[in-house]
Protein backbone atom coordinates (compact mmCIF):
# COMPACT_ATOMS: atom_id res chain seq x y z
CA UNK A 1 0.00 0.00 0.00
CA UNK A 2 1.35 3.45 -0.97
CA UNK A 3 1.99 5.70 2.01
CA UNK A 4 1.41 9.45 1.98
CA UNK A 5 5.07 10.16 2.71
CA UNK A 6 6.06 8.28 -0.47
CA UNK A 7 3.75 10.50 -2.51
CA UNK A 8 5.12 13.58 -0.74
CA UNK A 9 8.68 12.50 -1.53
CA UNK A 10 7.94 12.26 -5.27
CA UNK A 11 6.35 15.71 -5.10
CA UNK A 12 9.40 17.11 -3.32
CA UNK A 13 11.78 15.67 -5.89
CA UNK A 14 9.83 16.94 -8.89
CA UNK A 15 9.02 20.28 -7.27
CA UNK A 16 12.62 21.53 -7.32
CA UNK A 17 13.24 23.69 -10.46
CA UNK A 18 16.59 22.16 -11.47
CA UNK A 19 15.30 18.59 -11.12
CA UNK A 20 12.09 19.51 -12.95
CA UNK A 21 14.16 20.96 -15.82
CA UNK A 22 16.16 17.73 -16.06
CA UNK A 23 13.04 15.56 -16.12
CA UNK A 24 11.34 17.71 -18.78
CA UNK A 25 14.49 17.64 -20.94
CA UNK A 26 14.49 13.83 -20.85
CA UNK A 27 10.88 13.69 -22.05
CA UNK A 28 12.00 13.03 -25.63
CA UNK A 29 13.26 9.60 -24.59
CA UNK A 30 16.95 10.34 -24.99
CA UNK A 31 19.68 9.63 -22.42
CA UNK A 32 22.00 12.44 -21.34
CA UNK A 33 25.13 12.75 -19.24
CA UNK A 34 25.26 14.55 -15.91
CA UNK A 35 27.22 17.40 -17.53
CA UNK A 36 24.57 17.85 -20.22
CA UNK A 37 21.80 17.88 -17.63
CA UNK A 38 23.77 20.31 -15.46
CA UNK A 39 23.85 22.70 -18.42
CA UNK A 40 20.10 22.32 -18.98
CA UNK A 41 19.32 22.93 -15.30
CA UNK A 42 21.85 25.78 -15.03
CA UNK A 43 23.58 24.28 -12.01
CA UNK A 44 27.14 23.16 -11.30
CA UNK A 45 28.16 19.58 -12.16
CA UNK A 46 28.43 18.78 -8.44
CA UNK A 47 24.90 20.03 -7.78
CA UNK A 48 23.60 18.15 -10.82
CA UNK A 49 25.18 14.92 -9.57
CA UNK A 50 23.39 15.33 -6.23
CA UNK A 51 20.05 15.96 -7.91
CA UNK A 52 20.49 13.00 -10.27
CA UNK A 53 21.43 10.65 -7.43
CA UNK A 54 18.17 11.52 -5.66
CA UNK A 55 16.12 10.95 -8.81
CA UNK A 56 17.80 7.59 -9.42
CA UNK A 57 17.25 6.46 -5.82
CA UNK A 58 13.56 7.31 -6.20
CA UNK A 59 13.46 5.24 -9.42
CA UNK A 60 12.41 8.24 -11.48
CA UNK A 61 15.59 7.96 -13.57
CA UNK A 62 17.86 5.07 -14.47
CA UNK A 63 21.56 5.13 -15.33
CA UNK A 64 22.77 3.54 -18.55
CA UNK A 65 26.51 2.76 -18.70
CA UNK A 66 28.31 2.72 -22.03
CA UNK A 67 32.08 2.39 -21.82
CA UNK A 68 33.38 5.10 -19.51
CA UNK A 69 30.23 7.17 -19.84
CA UNK A 70 27.09 7.21 -17.71
CA UNK A 71 23.82 8.38 -19.18
CA UNK A 72 20.55 9.20 -17.43
CA UNK A 73 17.07 8.61 -18.85
CA UNK A 74 13.51 8.40 -17.56
CA UNK A 75 12.90 5.12 -15.77
CA UNK A 76 9.71 4.16 -17.62
CA UNK A 77 6.83 5.38 -19.80
CA UNK A 78 4.79 5.75 -16.60
CA UNK A 79 7.29 8.34 -15.31
CA UNK A 80 7.02 10.19 -18.62
CA UNK A 81 3.23 10.16 -18.28
CA UNK A 82 3.53 11.64 -14.78
CA UNK A 83 5.76 14.48 -16.03
CA UNK A 84 3.44 15.15 -18.99
CA UNK A 85 0.44 15.41 -16.65
CA UNK A 86 2.32 17.85 -14.41
CA UNK A 87 3.13 19.95 -17.48
CA UNK A 88 -0.55 19.91 -18.40
CA UNK A 89 -1.59 21.21 -14.97
CA UNK A 90 1.15 23.86 -15.01
CA UNK A 91 0.14 24.98 -18.50
CA UNK A 92 -3.49 25.36 -17.44
CA UNK A 93 -2.48 27.55 -14.51
CA UNK A 94 -0.38 29.79 -16.75
CA UNK A 95 -3.19 30.23 -19.28
CA UNK A 96 -5.59 31.19 -16.48
CA UNK A 97 -3.25 33.95 -15.26
CA UNK A 98 -2.41 35.59 -18.59
CA UNK A 99 -2.91 35.25 -22.30
CA UNK A 100 0.19 34.02 -24.12
CA UNK A 101 0.94 34.57 -27.78
CA UNK A 102 3.14 31.60 -28.70
CA UNK A 103 6.36 32.21 -30.60
CA UNK A 104 7.72 30.05 -33.42
CA UNK A 105 9.21 27.50 -31.05
CA UNK A 106 5.98 27.18 -29.08
CA UNK A 107 4.05 26.70 -32.31
CA UNK A 108 6.45 23.96 -33.42
CA UNK A 109 5.97 22.19 -30.08
CA UNK A 110 2.21 22.43 -30.38
CA UNK A 111 2.26 21.10 -33.94
CA UNK A 112 4.41 18.01 -33.41
CA UNK A 113 6.68 16.80 -30.61
CA UNK A 114 7.67 13.65 -28.78
CA UNK A 115 6.18 12.64 -25.45
CA UNK A 116 8.84 10.20 -24.25
CA UNK A 117 8.76 7.72 -27.17
CA UNK A 118 5.49 8.60 -28.94
CA UNK A 119 3.96 11.51 -30.85
CA UNK A 120 2.23 14.41 -29.12
CA UNK A 121 0.83 17.79 -30.09
CA UNK A 122 -1.59 18.23 -32.96
CA UNK A 123 0.20 15.45 -34.86
CA UNK A 124 -0.28 12.89 -32.10
CA UNK A 125 -3.89 13.82 -31.46
CA UNK A 126 -4.75 13.80 -35.19
CA UNK A 127 -3.29 10.31 -35.62
CA UNK A 128 -5.31 9.10 -32.62
CA UNK A 129 -8.49 10.67 -33.99
CA UNK A 130 -7.92 9.02 -37.39
CA UNK A 131 -7.38 5.55 -35.94
CA UNK A 132 -10.42 5.89 -33.68
CA UNK A 133 -12.62 7.12 -36.55
CA UNK A 134 -11.55 4.13 -38.67
CA UNK A 135 -12.30 1.82 -35.70
CA UNK A 136 -8.70 0.61 -35.72
CA UNK A 137 -8.27 1.40 -32.03
CA UNK A 138 -10.68 1.98 -29.14
CA UNK A 139 -10.08 4.10 -26.04
CA UNK A 140 -12.08 3.27 -22.91
CA UNK A 141 -11.15 5.39 -19.91
CA UNK A 142 -7.44 4.91 -19.26
CA UNK A 143 -7.24 1.78 -21.42
CA UNK A 144 -6.93 1.23 -25.14
CA UNK A 145 -7.36 -1.68 -27.52
CA UNK A 146 -6.28 -2.48 -31.07
CA UNK A 147 -9.15 -3.97 -33.09
CA UNK A 148 -8.83 -6.92 -35.46
CA UNK A 149 -9.15 -4.46 -38.31
CA UNK A 150 -6.42 -2.42 -36.68
CA UNK A 151 -4.08 -5.41 -36.63
CA UNK A 152 -4.62 -5.75 -40.37
CA UNK A 153 -3.76 -2.07 -40.77
CA UNK A 154 -0.53 -2.54 -38.82
CA UNK A 155 0.42 -5.57 -40.88
CA UNK A 156 -0.20 -3.67 -44.14
CA UNK A 157 2.06 -0.80 -43.07
CA UNK A 158 4.92 -2.86 -41.64
CA UNK A 159 4.04 -2.18 -38.01
CA UNK A 160 2.90 -5.66 -37.04
CA UNK A 161 5.43 -6.06 -34.19
CA UNK A 162 3.23 -3.91 -31.96
CA UNK A 163 0.49 -6.55 -32.07
CA UNK A 164 2.73 -9.21 -30.52
CA UNK A 165 1.06 -10.83 -27.52
CA UNK A 166 4.50 -11.27 -25.92
CA UNK A 167 4.75 -7.57 -24.99
CA UNK A 168 3.24 -8.16 -21.57
CA UNK A 169 5.28 -5.53 -19.72
CA UNK A 170 3.69 -2.61 -21.55
CA UNK A 171 0.19 -1.85 -22.83
CA UNK A 172 -0.14 -2.21 -26.58
CA UNK A 173 -2.26 0.91 -26.80
CA UNK A 174 -3.47 3.48 -24.29
CA UNK A 175 -4.60 7.12 -24.29
CA UNK A 176 -2.18 9.77 -23.01
CA UNK A 177 -3.72 13.18 -22.36
CA UNK A 178 -1.92 15.81 -24.42
CA UNK A 179 -0.92 18.87 -22.35
CA UNK A 180 -1.28 21.37 -25.21
CA UNK A 181 -4.32 19.92 -27.00
CA UNK A 182 -6.10 18.68 -23.85
CA UNK A 183 -7.15 15.56 -25.78
CA UNK A 184 -5.58 12.09 -25.94
CA UNK A 185 -2.79 10.97 -28.20
CA UNK A 186 -1.56 7.35 -28.45
CA UNK A 187 0.93 5.91 -25.96
CA UNK A 188 2.00 2.32 -25.32
CA UNK A 189 3.71 0.05 -27.83
CA UNK A 190 1.57 1.31 -30.71
CA UNK A 191 2.50 4.94 -30.11
CA UNK A 192 6.19 4.06 -29.82
CA UNK A 193 6.25 1.96 -32.99
CA UNK A 194 4.48 4.65 -35.06
CA UNK A 195 6.93 7.27 -33.81
CA UNK A 196 10.00 5.13 -34.50
CA UNK A 197 8.69 4.21 -37.95
CA UNK A 198 8.31 7.88 -38.89
CA UNK A 199 11.76 8.76 -37.53
CA UNK A 200 13.51 5.89 -39.33
CA UNK A 201 11.78 6.73 -42.62
CA UNK A 202 12.70 10.42 -42.19
CA UNK A 203 9.01 11.32 -42.26
CA UNK A 204 9.75 13.53 -39.25
CA UNK A 205 13.00 15.10 -38.04
CA UNK A 206 13.98 16.16 -34.55
CA UNK A 207 14.50 19.90 -34.08
CA UNK A 208 17.80 20.41 -32.27
CA UNK A 209 17.49 21.50 -28.66
CA UNK A 210 13.76 20.77 -28.48
CA UNK A 211 11.19 17.98 -28.32
CA UNK A 212 9.58 19.54 -31.39
CA UNK A 213 9.52 17.65 -34.69
CA UNK A 214 9.55 18.84 -38.28
CA UNK A 215 7.26 16.98 -40.67
CA UNK A 216 9.08 16.40 -43.98
CA UNK A 217 7.41 16.40 -47.44
CA UNK A 218 7.56 12.56 -47.58
CA UNK A 219 6.09 12.58 -44.08
CA UNK A 220 3.11 14.62 -45.25
CA UNK A 221 2.52 12.07 -48.00
CA UNK A 222 2.74 9.25 -45.45
CA UNK A 223 0.27 11.00 -43.13
CA UNK A 224 -2.19 11.34 -46.00
CA UNK A 225 -1.75 7.73 -47.14
CA UNK A 226 -1.80 6.09 -43.69
CA UNK A 227 -4.14 8.32 -41.71
CA UNK A 228 -5.93 10.52 -44.26
CA UNK A 229 -4.38 13.66 -42.73
CA UNK A 230 -3.94 16.62 -45.08
CA UNK A 231 -3.10 19.24 -42.45
CA UNK A 232 -1.62 19.07 -38.96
Amino acid sequence: MIKTNQVAEIGRLLGEPARAAMMITLMDGQALTASELAYVAQVTPQTASSHLAQLVRAKLLVVVKQGRHRYHRLASPEIAQLVEQMMQVAGAQISERRSVVPGPRDEAMRRARTCYDHFAGRLGVAIADSLIAQKLIVFEGEAGMISQQGRGFLQAHGLSEVASATQATRPQCRPCLDWSERRPHIAGSLGAVICQHFLKKNFVRRIKGSRALEITPPGREALLMMFGLREV
